[in-house]
């Protein structure tokens, strides 16, 4: 298949294929990715301990800002160039490519530099103390090293996706989740490294990641390419790109203080185990997520493309599709989660009873809006992709802001840590409700703009 055949496709090919062709690779590298940072912190709590996973847990929301800023960049740029694409523009499409690219090395240069600069001030906000701030610390003064690297990767392996390659960019991961994954028990058993080697083998995975992705774009394999004029930022495709990606951004912005609140309060009321448990948990959230994303992501491009080339039809068909497939992982994910969820535990740390008894009742409270996640989730990134970002925005700062955050403050004060556990099914409750509705809005009006049938079918 040539280069413009990989763009062609998506306003021709059959929804139903072009989904799988471009969701399992998304999938399989998402899971990859998910499951290499489950198995960090199996590697930290078995080999250096529950403490060790605490300072790990502590540093969460550190790592979500990163991811969020990755996203704002990364997503934006992807919808851009799927419109460009579906729109016949492939040097408009460039130049969104090379400012993306240069945007993404600027902010992680400046994340950095603060990151060192407010080290010691950070962890503490963290409430990190004692060992677990030494973990902590030892762990986030190498992670630092490592954002530029994982801001290259993750802007310009989503452009690759908006491109119509999936599964170069599914590659991407695997290589950079392999390597992480073959390097971290060399490090943390071989070398007594501890949490520092697990930094470590990250950095490397990540530098790897990126040396990978930008060498495809100065490739043959590649519909665009990266040319050093359009390196030079423009407003309007920047703005373009962050107006895209501010849904996202939010989104992962407010997980971080979310985690951080979580955190105070299960130190509060559970101590440094009750939040080495919510690390364990977030761990099981991101392997169910992922695929999620990963539905996500292999819609983006298809969604983009026929919305810029005005054929709605397709586009309705890919919505219909993408939630039908994420609401039915996010079910089965939710069975595996209740029938399994001590064992779960037990992976992270097997001879601590108080730490899988805390970790398996709360994830149990934790999950329970599980089936709905898929649908709001995939409601918010087809706002984005067709640049909607308002609808988008207000679903992720109902979620993530609006309720969860109330919730977090108030309910711990009269059911402790279950206040805590509790706070994330009823944002997921509410949130879904309101998705319901902006999608019925949105699905009237894409009728009105060309006659499609309301009800489609899941089969082709």
């Amino acid at each position: 298949m040539n280069n413009m055949e990989h763009t062609d496709r998506l306003g021709k090919e059959k929804i139903g294929k072009l989904l799988w062709d471009f969701s399992v690779p998304a999938i399989i590298g998402m899971i990859v990715m998910a499951s290499y940072n489950v198995i960090d912190r199996i590697f930290v709590g078995r080999g250096v301990g529950p403490l060790a996973l605490s300072g790990i847990a502590i540093s969460f929301p550190l790592i979500i800002v990163v991811i969020a800023f990755g996203m704002l960049i990364g997503i934006g740029a992807t919808a851009m160039v799927s419109i460009k694409l579906g729109e016949g523009k492939k040097e408009d499409a460039e130049i969104v490519a090379g400012n993306g690219l240069i945007l993404a090395i600027f902010i992680s240069i400046i994340l950095t530099a603060l990151g060192y600069i407010f080290i010691d001030p950070l962890i503490r906000m963290l409430g990190a103390t004692g060992q677990v701030y030494k973990y902590s610390r030892d762990f986030i003064e190498l992670a630092l090293i490592g954002i530029i690297f994982q801001a290259i990767a993750f802007t310009m392996n989503n452009i690759i996706r908006g491109e119509g390659n999936p599964k170069m960019a599914m590659f991407t991961m695997i290589i950079s989740a392999v390597i992480n994954t073959i390097l971290n028990p060399i490090f943390i058993f071989g070398f007594h490294w501890g949490v520092k080697g697990s930094a470590l083998s990250t950095i490397i995975a990540q530098l790897i990641g990126s040396v990978w992705v930008l060498s495809y774009f100065f490739s043959k394999k590649s519909t665009i390419k990266l040319r050093w004029k359009n390196l030079i930022p423009q407003k309007e495709i920047v703005l373009g790109m962050l107006s895209i990606g501010i849904s996202p951004f939010m989104m992962q912005f407010a997980s971080s203080v979310v985690v951080l609140i979580a955190n105070r309060n299960l130190a509060l009321y559970g101590g440094d185990l009750a939040i080495a448990a919510l690390g364990i948990i977030n761990s099981i959230f991101m392997i169910i997520f992922m695929p999620v994303i990963g539905i996500n992501q292999g819609m983006q491009p298809i969604v983009g493309y026929n919305y810029g080339a005005k054929q709605y039809e397709r586009v309705l068909q890919t919505l219909k599709k993408g939630m039908f497939y994420a609401s039915a992982i996010c079910v089965l994910g939710f069975l595996i989660i209740f029938i399994f969820d001590e064992q779960i535990v037990m992976l992270f740390s097997s001879s601590e009873a108080k730490l899988i008894q805390i970790g398996a009742h709360g994830m149990r409270i934790y999950f329970l809006m599980l089936p709905f996640l898929g649908f709001i989730i995939i409601a918010a990134s087809y706002f984005q992709a067709v640049k909607k970002a308002k609808f988008s925005i207000v679903l992720t700062m109902l979620r993530q802001v609006i309720i969860l955050i109330p919730m977090l403050l108030i309910l711990p004060h009269f059911f402790r840590i279950d206040g805590v556990w509790a706070s994330i099914p009823i944002a997921d409750g509410i949130t879904s409700i309101l998705a319901l509705i902006f999608l019925f809005i949105e699905l009237r009006k894409l009728r009105s703009m060309k006659e499609v049938p309301l009800e489609l079918t899941i089969e082709d």
